[in-house]
């Protein structure tokens, strides 16, 4: 398959990397001036993986949608209207998109592949890749499963079939809502997890996985999808790699945040608590765990970090008790 995986951050050099490997034929493409790119340009590798010598780098845009039968989009997720409108430019008619992100726009409340839709690819033609895994963990080759949805049947099946191998194990998802806002909302929980981390309070992670899974699960089915997605592996499969891990941004965010430090990598929960609490207003859901984020990351208090996350920790407690299941 020709396939052209557009952004060269952490997951786009690795999927380059592992399709390739693969026996796909591969170009990976990052914008000119981006150090992502620049650093594989310069050494051929970056800090997760180094590149074969057969994958085409590329900063020429026209020429990665040219060369492919299937374009992997892999940059951050607030991102994606606008670079959508350069790819837009171009002939993409026949082109199969596959979003190998995880987020909810902002302004909009759009997941990424209704962003895609809007921005003219027809339905048919997209699919999301998504579950858990660390690159770090892929490339030191211990496996893992993921999930390749999209509301193509034909679709989605080829993808996976094509990309399966002995290190990824795929999965036919079955409901694109759930999929989407599964992977997205789990960098919400990591981040609370890394909260947890920060306080000493790694014992609350149990409940934090329950919770967080049933928050979920109550938006998913307001918003049309199955509720039972939040507990495959788009969400609930991959909290260990987002709430325990070394590796995770968002769990690493969180607890940076705790010890009033900055982390200067990208941390996906963060606009996704913003989209996330507009989604639970909009749909008359409760989401005490994403609302809690939100006013950790957003709120106008002048107190420390550290503070925040106590007080946003004590008033969860204080909530009314409540049926475990409620709806």
């Amino acid at each position: 398959m020709k396939i052209s995986v557009l952004g060269c951050g952490r997951w786009g050099s690795f999927i380059a990397w592992y399709l390739c490997n693969h026996g796909h034929d591969v170009y990976s493409w990052g914008p000119e001036d981006d150090y992502s790119y620049q650093v594989l340009r310069d050494t051929g590798k970056n800090e997760y993986v180094e590149l074969d010598k057969r994958i085409h780098l590329t900063c020429d845009l026209k020429e990665a949608i040219e060369h492919a039968e299937t374009i992997i989009i892999s940059i951050s997720s607030q991102g994606l209207r606008g670079f959508m409108k350069r790819i837009t430019e171009h002939d993409v008619s026949q082109k199969n998109f596959v979003l190998c992100m995880k987020g909810i726009e902002v302004s909009t409340g759009c997941r990424l592949s209704e962003v895609l839709t809007q921005s003219g690819i027809s339905s048919d033609k997209i699919a999301v890749w998504v579950g858990p895994g660390h690159i770090q963990a892929f490339t030191a080759g211990i496996p893992n499963c993921m999930v390749i949805d999209s509301a193509n049947a034909e679709l989605k099946v080829r993808l996976a079939n094509e990309f399966k191998s002995d290190l990824i194990r795929f999965y036919y998802g079955e409901d694109l809502i759930g999929t989407e806002l599964g992977a997205a909302a789990k960098n919400v929980m990591g981040i609370i997890a890394g909260v947890l981390d920060g306080c000493g309070y790694q014992a609350l992670k149990g409940s934090l996985m329950t919770r967080g899974a049933r928050e979920v699960a109550r938006l998913m089915k307001a918003m049309g999808g199955n509720e039972l997605s939040a507990y495959g592996l788009a969400h609930l499969g991959d909290y260990e790699a987002t709430l325990f891990s070394e590796f995770s941004h968002n769990r690493m965010y969180g607890e940076m945040l705790v010890k009033d430090a900055k982390f200067n990598k990208l941390a996906e929960g963060v606009p996704t608590a913003a989209a996330m609490k507009k989604l639970g207003e909009k749909y008359g859901v409760d989401l005490p765990l994403t609302n809690a984020v939100y006013e950790i990351c957003y709120g106008e208090s002048n107190e420390p970090y550290r503070v925040r996350c106590l007080n946003a920790l004590a008033k969860m407690f204080e909530r009314e008790t409540k049926s475990e299941f409620y709806s």
